[in-house]
């Protein structure tokens, strides 16, 4: 066996440059199984890769079986039974003349090509196990031997150290693709663009560095409990604006400042949520910062993939710390523009209350004077009316100077007020001021559910009017004597512009969110030609229930 083993030297010595050659995990286990195929003339060969608990597989990467086949064959060995389990549980070379006859073995699943000899021993990295390299059914069709043996153990050697160095390189790139996350989270935070833009990014991030279905970032809601606020997924989600009741253990946890994850939502006894027993794994994490719970990341898995590894679970955790750091301080950005803005209304309002209403009051005097002592009936008419159009600017002007002193906290709590506020704010980076409309007893007769989600429609739609139509005129409609299509009295939104509208395959996200927000109160939500003169724009119509 020496001098046979002497002879094959070369080839073994370039099976292991070979093996070596590669930093990628998966493609140095391919390289790992073809390189051992072809020293031993093996028809089959696989590596699997045992999980951290070291009771099964995490992983099997195979050798000779197509694919057509291996997906005939279903899913892959967990390592829990039969002779993989065995070689789990007992890691020390195996080598078989007939798979059947062993005690050990479980036989194969259906459309598995049949295997008769057998050769299985362990890969260690850095005196770890780290998974099992199998061998099957040799090209001359006789038995494995010793020598096959000898020359698969100094193959497995090498392999364990070309293994360990693709496990760093992957850790490091893992590692260096979640700061990147973290980094873009921050600077979409802290940009000062629309707060439930910067969450989306959040859960896409999320999503992304996890490899999961989905990222999902929820908020405490006002009632209790955890409501979604941001959903990252390959298909539309209904589950925007979902709460997850506080009695749920789970929300209890996260709230508390922990992280839960899941190994599988469809059996676990604690998720209790119709949607997300849909998944598999599930890691839920706290975004919290300086002890306070902000709120919640998600990322579940589809159902029958792996579950999440420590270091997937380090990293999360990690990055949804940065996260609501981010949060926090985006927050802190918003209350000091927003206090610099109540600093300036309140010094707008001296100065209109000092100064423009004391020299309207003036020229009202004198005019009035001017007036007595005119004998000319057509002067005295006019000059009554020009009075009487200083009084109705006096009393609008105090009127916005009550508006501009109010406090966040002593703000009139009407939806008209609060609509108002919208349009102002709007007018900031449009650079010109929507016209707007009511129709009806809109305070009187919209219920506060609906006026928060008309509110939050009406800010998506003049922010998709800013940031996508290239508006030169904006019309709010409020309309609170609206009919439903189905009979009952509603409450209808419409804002209409003159832009570009909504390009055929452009990006209707926000109207998404709008819909969803319509039929969450039982309305709905569409878009329809806007007001250009050439029939462009967009009109967005939202309406729902009082």
């Amino acid at each position: 066996m020496p001098t046979e083993l002497a002879a094959q030297l070369p080839q073994l010595l370039e099976a292991m440059r070979s093996v070596g050659s590669g930093l990628e995990l998966h493609t140095t286990l391919d390289r790992i199984c073809g390189t051992a195929a072809e020293l031993t003339g093996a028809r089959y060969a696989a590596i699997g890769v045992v999980d951290e608990d070291g009771d099964g597989l995490a992983d099997f990467v195979h050798h000779g079986v197509d694919e057509a086949t291996a997906r005939r064959i279903g899913r892959p060995p967990d390592g829990r039974r039969g002779l993989l389990g065995a070689l789990v549980r007992d890691p020390e070379p195996v080598r078989l003349t007939e798979v059947t006859a062993d005690p050990r073995s479980c036989g194969f699943p259906t459309h598995h090509p049949p295997m008769r000899t057998f050769l299985g021993l362990p890969v260690r990295v850095q005196g770890e196990v780290f998974g099992n390299l199998y061998l099957a059914e040799k090209h001359s069709g006789g038995p494995f031997d010793d020598h096959d043996l000898n020359m698969v153990r100094v193959l497995a050697a090498e392999a364990g150290i070309a293994v360990g160095n693709a496990r760093l390189y992957e850790a490091a790139q893992q590692r260096e693709r979640w700061i990147d996350g973290s980094v873009a989270v921050t600077t979409a935070l802290l940009s000062g663009g629309d707060a439930d833009d910067a969450l989306q990014v959040v859960a896409e991030q999320a999503r992304r560095l996890s490899g999961s279905a989905a990222g999902i970032v929820l908020l405490p809601a006002d009632e209790g409990g955890l409501e979604i606020v941001a959903v990252a997924a390959d298909e539309p989600s209904d589950a925007l604006g979902t709460v997850v009741p506080p009695d749920s253990g789970i929300v209890a946890e996260l709230l508390d400042g922990q992280a839960v994850f899941v190994e599988d939502a469809s059996t676990d006894p604690r998720v209790t949520n119709g949607l997300a027993r849909g998944y598999g794994p599930i890691m839920m994490v706290p975004l919290e910062s300086d002890g306070r719970v902000l709120g919640s990341l998600v990322t579940p898995r589809a159902r029958g993939e792996r579950p999440f590894s420590r270091a997937e679970r380090g990293l999360a955790v990690q990055f949804a710390s940065q996260a609501a750091l981010a949060l926090k301080m985006a927050q802190t950005q918003r209350d000091r523009e927003r206090l610099a803005v109540y600093e300036d209304r309140d010094r707008i309002a001296r100065d209109l209350h000092d100064l423009v209403i004391q020299r309207l009051f003036a020229t009202g005097m004198m005019l009035e004077s001017a007036q007595r002592g005119s004998a000319v009936p057509e002067v005295r008419g006019g000059v009554g009316k020009a009075v009487d159009a200083l009084d109705t600017t006096i009393q609008e002007i105090r009127t916005a100077i009550f508006a501009l002193q109010q406090g966040p906290a002593e703000a009139p709590a009407g939806l008209r007020t609060r609509v108002l506020r919208e349009i102002n704010m709007a007018a900031v980076p449009l650079g010109f001021k929507p016209s707007y409309r009511f129709v009806g007893p809109v305070d009187g007769v919209v219920g506060d559910l609906t006026g928060k989600n008309l509110v939050a429609a009406l800010r998506e739609a003049l922010s998709n009017a800013f940031r996508h139509a290239g508006a030169s005129r904006i019309d709010v409609v409020v309309d609170a004597t609206a009919t439903l299509p189905d009979g009952r009295p509603g409450v209808r939104l419409s804002v209409a512009d003159d832009g570009v509208g909504i390009p055929e395959g452009g990006r209707r996200s926000g109207l998404g969110n709008l819909r969803r927000r319509a039929e969450s109160l039982g309305g709905d939500s569409g878009h329809g030609p806007g007001i250009g003169p050439d029939g462009g724009g967009t009109t967005i119509v939202w309406q729902a229930p009082h």
